[in-house]
């Protein structure tokens, strides 16, 4: 029988080493925490969005970097595969907005047991608390791992440790160690689906607003490089949220001489006409007052101090005198409210990992390594990475599936 070492005890490693068992191997699961699914345990917050309810090229279509060397992967293990595999492990699962799967009980640990029951089910042996120093090669081949307190001996060897997102539950890089160590070359690492840093100090005095249905747009250099509609909210450091994360898969790889900004449309639904004799209704209703207090019915609170000082209009100025090239540069700030993004927050804020072992070494219908006969990657460690909505959990279940049927 196979002997078969799975390292990281996370999505990608359960499946790869349940995947594996079936397959007639005789499987071990290596995890240094003291429990499997640590990281699973706290996506969606704590709600575990386990896969997108859509069709393969819609899987494609959102994964960012190296999509196409998904190709093979997400034909070979759709996210109906997924859905079915839970289903089937008694956990019923219901689509959300935006095709979001999660379990019908909103608990992350509902698909943290129904791994672990497909483990168990498979004869998989766990070795929790368990770090693995390095792999064994001998001749082009991995012939087992090394603890540190023992070595252990295999066929062949799983990579499937994470990336570097979420530190504190694991995820510290080590997979990129072995691979480097092995002679992979691993791509550069960056956070990824992240909050962003804004240079303005002004996001500080609106922290903790959320904004709803409001318009983003990604700049580079003066180009736009993503734009969508949603929600974002203001922190002390800058902006987050769902609008935010899915913005910086498309900009956490700037450079030091690069200019990112941010601009927010915070009316999308009227154009610059409408939103004009918006401003007029409300003006002529408030005709008396001044200007920094007219503005209640069509901003937020903590959004109108910003507002009025950025416009270079002043606060007290009753709004009768307020001219037309006055109210102009007011709707230009309402439609295009700009800041200046300096870069992501880090690793510890991050869902995912941009970056990893570089795909043209890695045979995407396999997951073999092409340099190291025995050696197979999975899920995050891999330099491919998607958009919030499941994606990734499906990156891995799918990297995974291959990995365990052709170890």
């Amino acid at each position: 029988m196979k002997k078969v070492i799975v390292i990281g005890g996370g999505p990608a490693g359960m499946m790869a080493a349940g995947t594996a068992a079936e397959n007639g191997c005789s499987v071990t699961l290596v995890e240094k925490n003291e429990k499997l699914g640590k990281k699973l345990f706290i996506t969606g917050k704590g709600r575990c969005n386990v896969t997108n309810n859509t069709d393969p090229e819609g899987l494609i279509n959102h994964t960012v970097t190296n999509p196409y060397f998904m190709y093979s992967a997400f034909y070979g293990f759709t996210s109906q595969d997924t859905m079915a595999f839970f289903e089937n492990m008694g956990i019923p699962l219901k689509t959300e907005r935006g095709n979001r799967v999660f379990p019908v009980s909103d608990k992350s640990s509902d698909i943290i047991k129904g791994l672990k029951r497909f483990l168990d089910d498979r004869g998989v042996k766990v070795m929790l608390n368990t770090k693995v120093k390095g792999l064994l090669i001998k001749n082009g081949k991995v012939t087992g791992v090394d603890t540190g307190e023992k070595k252990l001996s295999c066929d062949a060897v799983i990579i499937a440790t994470g990336g570097m997102s979420y530190r504190s539950t694991g995820s510290d890089g080590d997979g990129y160690k072995f691979a480097k160590k092995c002679g992979h070359n691993v791509t550069k690492l960056y956070p990824s689906l992240v909050p962003l840093r804004v240079k303005e100090k002004f996001c500080a005095e609106m922290m903790g607003l959320s904004l709803k249905n409001v318009g983003a747009k990604f700049l580079v250099n003066g180009k736009s490089v993503y734009e969508d509609q949603g929600e974002l909210m203001f922190s002390h450091f800058g902006v987050t949220g769902p609008l935010v994360l899915t913005g910086s898969a498309y900009i956490n790889k700037i450079g030091e001489k690069d200019r990112a900004e941010l601009v927010i449309d915070l009316k999308p639904a009227l154009d610059e006409k409408e939103l004009d004799n918006r401003l007029l209704k409300d003006f002529a209703k408030y005709a008396n007052k001044s200007y920094k207090n007219a503005l209640n019915d069509l901003l937020p609170q903590k959004l109108i101090p910003v507002i009025v000082r950025l416009s270079g209009v002043d606060g007290e100025k009753k709004v009768n005198g307020i001219t037309r090239e006055e109210r102009q540069r007011i709707l230009k700030l309402i439609k295009g409210f700009k800041m200046t993004i300096e870069g992501p927050t880090g690793f510890n804020e991050a869902v995912v990992t941009s970056g990893g072992v570089d795909v043209d070494e890695i045979d995407p219908s396999t997951m073999r390594s092409k340099l190291i006969e025995g050696l197979l990657f999975c899920g995050e460690v891999i330099d491919v990475d998607a958009f919030t909505g499941g994606f990734n959990l499906q990156i891995a279940f799918s990297t995974a599936f291959l990995a365990g049927n052709n170890v």
